[in-house]
């Protein structure tokens, strides 16, 4: 580490460059080796940077989730089946090989009724199969927080994302006017290996 030079030697050696004779005189002149930059002034008292409470705090999130509904949800998953085979299918097109109405039961009825027949239409070779849940009833929102209509109808599409379901669907789609609409669902089977 090198030292800096004291006040008496920059003054030395200021005396003698104005003495000494310049080999170039046409070069322009170098700086002075050892010029010492001026320090700037410390302020006798710290700036502190004015200051409101909150002006730091992040924005909270909403603890709520605004979820857009189930259909766009549905329309909007990527296509992992064939491409025209889907059109087709959103279309109306092709017909289900198997059908299982869910219309009016309950949950716990209705789960592993959905399950066995998922199951066993995959292990028959089925490639479409239309899930009927109805439209659900309409009735009196009283409540601050609204409540879906249809409970099977938003149920069903979770069930089959889950085990032991998923490993059997390819793709769900809400069903074309012509197969129930709004109340029904295409499920597109995966191969059975």
């Amino acid at each position: 580490m090198t030292r800096r030079p004291t006040q008496e030697e920059l003054e030395l050696w200021h005396r003698i460059a104005r003495q000494a004779e310049r080999l170039h005189p046409k070069a322009p002149a170098a700086p002075a080796p050892f010029v010492r930059k001026a320090l700037p002034a410390k302020p006798s008292t710290p700036r502190i940077q004015p200051f409101e409470p909150g002006s730091r705090a992040v924005p909270a999130i909403p603890a709520h989730d605004l979820r857009a509904p189930l259909p766009e949800r549905l329309n909007g998953a990527p296509v992992r089946m064939d491409r025209k085979a889907h059109t087709k299918m959103k279309r109306g097109k092709i017909t289900p090989e198997a059908r299982i109405d869910l219309h009016g039961m309950t949950l716990a009825h209705a789960h592993p009724a959905l399950t066995g027949f998922i199951l066993t239409a995959q292990s028959r070779g089925k490639r479409l199969v239309l899930v009927i849940t109805g439209k659900g009833r309409k009735s009196a929102d009283h409540g601050p927080i609204p409540t879906p209509r249809g409970i099977l109808k938003h149920q069903v599409p979770q069930w089959l994302a889950m085990p032991p379901l998923a490993q059997a669907v390819l793709q769900v789609t809400p069903a074309h006017v012509s197969h129930g609409g709004d109340g029904a669902y295409y499920v597109y089977l995966r191969k059975r290996k």
